[in-house]
C-alpha cells in the first residue's frame, strides 16, 4: 500500500500584528487573484506585513500586499502591489464600516494561507493600535515567560 503524501500547506502570516495592535474581531474571506499570484502564493512567495484593507463603495480592498512575480509565466505576468477584492458577506461588510467609524480602528491582514478545497483565503482582523507601553509589557512578559521554561 502507497502512503499518500500530503501537499505542503503555506501559511503567510503578518507577524507583527500581534504586537503592534490589539486585535479584536476576525473575519475569513476569499480574495479575487489571477493564475500567476496563486502559483506564487503556493510557493510561498508573498508578503502581507505592510499591508492594510479598506472599504470602498461596499468592497473591502487590500492594499500594499506584495505577491512576487511567477518566474515562469512569460509575458503573463501581474503587477505585485495591485489592490485585491477580497469576498465577504454583506453582513460581515457591515460590521466592518461600523466598527472603522470608531476612532482608533483599522483592518489588518492577519494570515494567508489555502483552505482545505484549495481556495486562497485571508484572515482578517479589526485592530486597534496599541500604546508604547502596551508593547514593553508585553515585550517583558513574553522575557519572563521565557525565562520560566528554562529553568522548568
Amino acid at each position: 500500500m502507497a502512503k499518500e503524501i500530503k501537499p505542503k500547506t503555506v501559511c503567510i502570516r503578518n507577524k507583527k500584528a500581534g504586537f503592534e495592535y490589539h486585535l479584536e474581531s476576525k473575519f475569513i474571506a476569499g480574495i479575487i487573484l489571477k493564475g500567476t499570484e496563486v502559483k506564487s502564493i503556493r510557493l510561498g512567495h508573498a508578503n502581507i506585513s505592510d499591508a492594510y484593507c479598506i472599504v470602498d463603495e461596499g468592497r473591502v480592498i487590500i492594499k500594499n500586499m506584495h505577491i512576487s512575480e511567477f518566474l515562469n509565466a512569460g509575458h503573463f505576468q501581474h503587477n505585485p502591489l495591485n489592490d485585491r477584492t477580497l469576498l465577504l458577506s454583506k453582513q460581515e461588510i457591515k460590521k466592518i464600516t461600523d466598527k472603522l467609524k470608531d476612532k482608533g480602528y483599522t483592518l489588518i491582514p492577519v494570515e494567508l494561507f489555502f483552505s482545505e478545497s484549495g481556495f486562497a483565503k485571508i484572515q482578517i482582523a479589526l485592530a486597534k493600535g496599541k500604546k508604547s507601553f502596551d508593547k514593553r509589557e508585553a515585550l517583558k512578559s513574553k522575557d519572563i515567560k521565557r525565562e520560566m521554561e528554562r529553568f522548568d
